[in-house]
């Protein structure tokens, strides 16, 4: 008896030693998923206005577990605006900011700007973040009411701004979402970056001011290192002519470069790539792992490409975009 009931005691002292240097149950690893949907519309100029055209890049990043389920949620949206003049003239704007990224300046509880609302925007994204943690994708869809903005749920939650886009984003994110290391314990982070290229009309050729919006969403450790990431771009190029009438034909369905897959056209012998644009994109967030931010931004060399380690990875591509969307990460 003796013996058993030391048998018993020393079991015991042995669980709360591990207990106490901390041997707990591993965390279960999650799906890191990102998506984007997006639209885009362009207007004339006039002697009074210019032209503009409009790209609305809504991003999702999402950790899921094996059944589906969000776990971490991050919405954020670029809503980019380009213009052109009355003399077919490109117009260039001086900074982009994501609704996220402009915080308060958004407007939306100034009255000046006509701000009605008692939240800010990425205020109200986070509560709609927070509500939809644990729900699935069809579940998400359910929060959204027929006027494209939340149910009773969503507004008693805090987020009374339109959802629509939302839930389509955060559809194509866990559609997406691959096996990652990311746990629960890791932070999910979202960066985004916008660049505006521009030419402007002429007798010949009309003009152009193109965006191109690029997305990185990535878990971080407590050591501020990515443990799983994934990017996109989605670029629309806004055309019009010498009077400024736009000549841009928007798509039914405005896709991103990943979900153009092969279509997307850089194996085509015209461009000379051995990879598409996907692929290139992958080797990028592969890359990433084990990184910081400050690290990533390393990983560009001084003629916009990656350095020879990350081309011998096999991304070969000019990564100036997947870099300053990372760096959104700090």
């Amino acid at each position: 008896m003796k013996r058993i009931i030391s048998v018993t005691m020393i079991c015991a002292i042995m669980l709360s030693i591990f207990a106490l240097v901390g041997c707990e149950p591993k965390a279960a690893t999650l799906k890191l998923g990102l998506g984007v949907y997006s639209t885009a519309s362009a207007t004339d100029a006039t002697e009074d206005k210019d032209g503009q055209g409009q790209a609305t890049v809504t991003v999702a990043a999402v950790l899921v577990d094996d059944d589906g389920k969000i776990v971490k949620a991050f919405v954020d949206c670029a809503d980019s605006k380009v213009g052109y003049t009355a003399e077919g003239k490109a117009v260039a704007t001086t900074s982009f900011k994501t609704k996220y990224e402009s915080g308060n300046d958004y407007g939306m509880t100034n009255p000046a700007y006509g701000g009605t609302a008692t939240k800010e925007w990425y205020e109200q994204a986070d509560a709609f973040c927070t509500l939809i943690v644990g729900k699935t994708s069809n579940e998400v869809a359910a929060l959204v009411a027929d006027n494209a903005k939340g149910t009773d749920e969503v507004i008693k939650a805090g987020c009374t701004i339109y959802v629509a886009e939302f839930a389509k984003a955060i559809e194509k994110a866990i559609a997406g979402a691959t096996v990652s290391n990311a746990t629960k314990n890791d932070t999910l982070k979202l960066g985004v970056s916008t660049a505006q290229t521009t030419t402007d009309a002429n007798e010949d050729k009309d003009g152009t001011n193109k965006i191109e919006t690029t997305v990185f969403a990535a878990a971080v450790n407590a050591d501020g290192k990515v443990v799983a990431a994934v990017s996109d771009c989605v670029e629309v190029t806004f055309t019009f002519d010498t009077a400024g009438a736009s000549t841009f034909n928007a798509p039914e369905t405005l896709l991103s470069k990943k979900q153009k897959g092969d279509d997307y056209g850089m194996k085509n012998p015209t461009y000379g790539s051995a990879k598409e644009w996907y692929e290139h994109a992958a080797a990028f967030d592969a890359a990433c792992v084990g990184k910081t931010a400050n690290e990533i931004e390393g990983l560009m060399g001084t003629d916009s490409k990656g350095n020879a380690d990350l081309q011998s990875a096999g991304c070969t591509i000019d990564v100036s975009g997947f870099v300053k969307a990372a760096s959104k990460i700090k």
